[in-house]
């Protein structure tokens, strides 16, 4: 049974679900934009950051499901963790789309600055909500959004674990940047490199007594 501590978690993360309806529906009012927020513990050690949610997600109204969802299955028997000891969100809370004029098929892409900055305080604040010891943000988007950072590049910095503060706040947690689970379909050779960061990221939460 969770907590009272996990449970008042819980409580504020669904209040800031609901004003963030209330908060998108008011700035797309043209189109119905379908969120996706974060799942799990509401007071897990550990949180990952995605970048946005594709097809699944909004389908399922849940991150990281799908193909995607098979990306992270493989991440966290690797850590030995399972997913409901965790927190999983993402930088984006709806989905980015562009329409194909040949098919006329909805296809995903990447979050332009606009959707990011707007979705930015909404992730500070489940984090600042949650306060993880470690959050591990996975690809380029979920990095520079965390380290507030718009110059840092995953490639010069993934596995090495990072000091930031978060928020106006300026709560104090550990960014430990990945590569994207699904980056290793399209660019194979990352793979390697990719499977020593997470082992990386398991030395150093053991380290920390997480594991």
């Amino acid at each position: 049974m969770p907590g009272n501590k996990a449970k008042q978690k819980a409580k504020q993360l669904h209040k800031l679900r609901q004003e963030s309806i209330s908060f998108f529906r008011e700035i797309y009012r043209e189109e119905e934009k379908i969120l996706v927020f974060g799942e799990g513990n509401p007071d897990a050690p550990l949180v990952l950051v995605g970048e946005a949610p594709g097809q699944q997600e909004v389908v399922q109204q849940r991150p990281f499901v799908g193909q995607a969802g098979q990306n992270l299955n493989e991440f966290l028997e690797i850590l030995g963790i399972k997913r409901e000891d965790i927190y999983i969100t993402n930088a984006v809370k709806f989905r980015p789309t562009r329409l194909d004029p040949a098919s006329g098929r909805l296809s995903n892409r990447p979050p332009n600055r606009e959707e990011i900055e707007l979705c930015r305080g909404l992730l500070y604040k489940e984090l600042i909500i949650i306060r993880p010891l470690v959050v591990a943000s996975l690809g380029n988007i979920p990095l520079k959004v965390l380290a507030d950072d718009n110059r840092i590049s995953i490639g010069k910095v993934h596995g090495t674990p990072m000091d930031i503060a978060v928020g106006e706040e300026g709560i104090r947690m550990i960014l430990f940047p990945l590569y994207h689970p699904a980056s290793i379909i399209y660019r194979p050779q990352l793979k390697e490199v990719y499977l020593e960061d997470v082992g990386k990221l398991r030395r150093y939460l053991e380290e920390k007594g997480i594991l």
